[in-house]
């Protein structure tokens, strides 16, 4: 079968026709025939050597594909989940084959009984596990996602949704944890989030799954995200009201919160921002600006995660109350929301298509700065 392997750090990548078809699928595998692979920023990472995980590697952790042969397992699984043979399915990288007995698969957070999202002894498909870059890729029943057949998603709109979609999905999720309406209900009407590296492969998706879930979102970025950012917010139509695009090199900090809340009465500045803020750029700047636009008692959702770390002001958590946390990826049961949500409110990724055969120049594009995400179309010829 044809595949795109890593065999040595800060190469390209090595195509060939004739790579072993995975074995039959046993326990809780599922064989799936990929139809779509997207490139992730930690594709890139891992391609760099960043991650000190062996090659060999085929890569790719976001991907779609029709299910081939299920395990013996993995028939019940799949009933319990609505697949079956011959459905289109998204195919996170988290987690292959998890132990069942550690904290993380038994306080799971919902998602189906022993099978932790985060479990330490699992495979991760395209970094411990082969992954999407081949034409057929085992995974484990339980963590794929069924692709509702409203909604019309694509199997190339699918794959971004596996990491990308789920990350910012989540991301969204825990910023909304500690927000409040004005009747005392959870609920995120009205509220703000501010979306630092809007017009990124996340950032783009965040705009629109923000806008559709009703709050006001701060979209900001650079200038040569700009168009790709306006064309989004164009796409949304009436919920594209509800964003306001910044342009970080051009509009400081106090004049983006003036702009939008106006002037702050005196010695009550600190209530004046944005109620969350996500950050997505391995940058100081993007997060001192993140900050800096947070009202207090705000949270701060970090989703990077740069190789120097990031120097924040303890002032800000301890006088300013805000809440710092992290996220990575997202549970089952969030991947699945999300994908049912995409498909029932027109969220798509900006999408740039390449055959399998030139999965190499599909890197090169990433790293010039195309935008928007980056996907390999198993039907497209060379």
């Amino acid at each position: 079968m044809r595949a795109q392997v890593l065999e040595a750090f800060n190469q390209p990548y090595t195509f060939t026709s004739s790579h072993p078809t995975p074995r039959t699928p046993q326990g809780h595998d599922v064989l799936i025939r990929v139809k779509a692979a997207s490139y992730c920023h930690t594709d890139a990472v891992f391609a760099s050597g960043q991650m000190q995980q062996g090659l060999p590697r085929i890569g790719s952790h976001e991907f779609s594909g029709t299910v081939e042969a299920l395990g013996p397992e993995a028939e019940k699984v799949a009933q319990t989940k609505g697949i079956k043979k011959g459905d289109l399915v998204g195919v996170p990288g988290r987690a292959y084959g998890p132990c069942g007995d550690c904290a993380e698969c038994t306080d799971n957070g919902g998602d189906l009984e022993g099978y932790g999202v985060w479990c330490p002894r699992a495979g991760n498909l395209g970094l411990t596990k082969d992954g999407g870059f081949q034409e057929f890729c085992l995974a484990d029943v339980r963590q794929v996602a069924r692709v509702p057949e409203q909604g019309e998603l694509r199997a190339v709109e699918v794959a971004p949704l596996m990491c990308a979609g789920v990350t910012i999905w989540n991301a969204l999720e825990t910023a909304a944890q500690d927000i409040k309406s004005p009747s005392g209900d959870a609920g995120v009407d009205g509220k703000y989030v501010a979306i630092i590296g809007a017009g990124g492969g996340l950032g783009h998706l965040g705009v629109q799954f923000a806008a559709k879930l009703g709050w006001k979102v701060v979209a900001v970025d650079t200038t040569p995200a700009m168009e790709m950012l306006n064309e989004v917010i164009s796409d949304l139509g009436e919920d594209g009201k509800q964003v306001t695009v910044v342009n970080a090199l051009s509009d400081s900090v106090d004049a983006v919160k003036r702009k939008i809340f106006g002037e702050a009465a005196s010695g009550r500045e600190g209530e004046v921002g944005v109620d969350a803020v996500l950050i997505l750029p391995e940058s100081q700047a993007a997060f001192d600006f993140g900050m800096g636009v947070l009202k207090n008692h705000g949270t701060c959702v970090a989703v990077s995660f740069p190789k120097d770390g990031w120097r924040f002001k303890p002032g800000d958590l301890v006088f300013r109350h805000i809440r710092l946390v992290g996220v990575l990826t997202g549970r089952n049961h969030q991947l699945q929301a999300m994908v049912d949500f995409a498909a029932k409110n027109n969220v798509r990724a900006k999408i740039r298509t390449y055959p399998l055969e030139q999965l190499n120049r599909l890197v090169e594009d990433y790293h010039k700065g195309v935008g928007g995400k980056l996907v390999v179309d198993m039907d497209l010829e060379e």
